[in-house]
């Protein structure tokens, strides 16, 4: 086991007030406000839900506020300190008029007006909701899409030049690739999938309409169509974000321990990341390879009662189990037999192992379950599927407070269930069809809350008296991804093509959306319940960074 200790420069402190408002504050509240000002332009006058972003020359830390309905924004002295900022703004269409930048001491706050003009080019700025609901075509062709934007965003596909020929070969080609592939370096599989299984039996359609939306016949024959920027609620929030050490860097599941630790998973790479923020300090832990020839990294990262930490070895095999007190791995891959050439495993359910001394895992290759006899070492193995016409898979795996194991049918629509003491094995499709669910997680209630990736809504199952809920997201084309309730009432999801955190509060069914300030490749969730309100935290599995949302109410 290697341990690399990353130290990287300070430029910021953990959030303790904030103060709205624009110009000199009163004496008595300057200390609490560094930076103040409004954004406005020629176009709309004031502007509301514009994302302002500071970040210190030399830093590793960009803090970002959202301007009000009078266009006002301001940054908290706690999150920034003295010294040299530049400035940027996140508004589709928009940008600043000219550079931003802030000169800025602690003994008096700092007022800057940003103009902003209409954009030369707004498509470098447009998230994947954005091109979806540009380009033309069915909401199924258009869902197709999301397929793409795991590994980079529709940007690459509207600028290319492909032909539809071009796109089966494309096509073809991505079959090889590894889920754990980044578009600067992509793995091969040891046995390349067959096409079909990924775009499915209407490959040469789908590579038909690709070449319906890209520059392949010259201009683009459609418009290009942006989101209501966010307002009320949405606005009152800092987020910060945190660059890793270097790139490419996937942090594909980020968690907060009971210390304010930060830990995730790399998702192209064979190291356990941790991170504190506190001292802005990174350390790397080696996991040892199983499979040299396959390819490497970890996905799904959970905490055991005992306070370690799990993995899931994807096609390493099997699982990883970290002591946090000894900082050592120990590897319990698939025994001969068991694993083979497509084994895959991207979920691990250790949440209540000691109940039975035993862990579940997932195996995208069977599609199935298995479950590690933690005494004996003894695995045995479900298949939910084997009689069933596909697609269907087995994703995020969750137990209960007796160690049964809920989960996820990413390739279908059901919520499934194993029984510890049984093996009894019982499926429950979700109340829309084809939704897709995907990862979540269960609370202290034995309820399990989800996200419906393709059905763009939100789903809880009680597994008490199996019956779901379902919440439809407000923007079309979300793409949910993950789901958490805190410890307030609220329940907390993002998507994977529109940059925002979203919060729904349960007793109203009302949505906040908090809007990014960089293009995030959104993975797990995380909510922080030590702080008040609750924080959110996710990985920026494409950009290689740490965020964390905090909203003000």
């Amino acid at each position: 086991m290697t341990r690399r200790v990353l130290p990287v420069a300070s430029a910021g402190l953990m959030f303790v007030a904030f103060l709205a408002g624009v110009g000199i504050a009163p004496a008595a509240a300057q200390t609490s406000t560094a930076l103040t000002g409004r954004v406005s332009s020629a176009e709309e006058g004031v502007m509301e839900g514009v994302v302002v972003s500071a970040k210190k020359a030399g830093s590793t830390v960009t803090v970002s506020v959202v301007s009000d309905a009078q266009g006002r924004f301001s940054f908290p002295s706690a999150k920034l300190g003295s010294g040299s900022y530049s400035l940027k703004v996140r508004a589709t269409g928009f940008e600043l008029d000219a550079p931003g930048s802030a000169e800025i001491t602690l003994a008096l706050p700092v007022a800057v007006d940003l103009k902003l003009r209409k954009a030369r080019d707004i498509t470098p700025q447009m998230t994947n909701a954005e091109w979806i609901e540009s380009f033309p075509g069915t909401p199924d062709q258009k869902k197709f899409l999301y397929g793409c934007v795991g590994c980079h965003t529709l940007e690459r596909v509207a600028k290319s030049k492909h032909d539809a020929g071009g796109f089966l070969q494309v096509m073809k080609r991505m079959a090889t690739y590894a889920n754990n592939s980044h578009i600067e370096r992509p793995q091969v599989r040891v046995v390349a999938r067959d096409p079909m299984r990924d775009f499915g039996p209407d490959s040469d359609k789908q590579a038909a309409y690709l070449a319906t939306l890209n520059q392949s016949s010259g201009n683009w024959s459609y418009s290009l169509k942006t989101l209501r920027r966010v307002k009320g609620k949405g606005t009152r929030v800092v987020i910060t974000e945190y660059d890793l050490p270097r790139r490419p860097l996937m942090p594909h599941d980020v968690i907060v321990d009971r210390e304010g630790v930060v830990w995730y998973s790399q998702f192209d790479q064979q190291f356990l990341g941790k991170f504190d923020p506190k001292t802005l300090t990174h350390a790397e832990f080696a996991i040892p390879v199983q499979r040299p020839d396959f390819p490497k990294g970890t996905l799904d990262l959970e905490v055991d009662p005992e306070g370690n930490l799990w993995l899931s070895h994807m096609f390493q095999s099997g699982i990883v189990k970290f002591d946090k007190k000894t900082e050592k791995f120990q590897a319990f891959p698939l025994p001969p037999g068991v694993v083979n050439e497509n084994s895959q495993q991207s979920m691990v359910g250790p949440q209540r192992w000691t109940v039975d001394r035993k862990v579940w895992l997932n195996d995208a290759g069977i599609p199935g379950l298995h479950r590690l006899d933690m005494a004996t070492g003894k695995f045995e193995t479900w298949k939910p599927y084997q009689n069933m016409k596909g697609p269907h898979s087995v994703y995020g795996i969750y137990a209960d407070s007796k160690n049964n194991i809920f989960f996820m049918d990413f390739g279908g629509e059901n919520v499934g269930k194993i029984e510890a003491a049984t093996g009894k094995l019982t499926l429950f499709p979700t109340p829309t069809p084809r939704s897709r669910p995907r990862r979540g997680r269960m609370d202290d209630q034995d309820r399990v809350w989800f996200a419906e990736w393709r059905a763009e809504k939100i789903g809880m199952f009680d597994t008490k008296t199996e019956k779901f809920r379902e919440w439809n997201v407000p923007t079309p084309y979300t793409a949910p991804y993950d789901v958490v309730l805190d410890k307030t009432g609220k329940v907390w999801t993002a998507g994977m093509n529109t940059d925002r955190v979203l919060r729904m509060d349960l007793e109203t069914g009302e949505f906040t959306e908090y809007p990014l300030p960089s293009q995030t490749n959104i993975r797990r969730v995380f909510v922080d319940n030590s702080v008040t309100p609750p924080a959110f935290w996710v990985g920026n599995n494409h950009h290689a960074a740490i965020v964390k949302v905090e909203p003000l109410e």
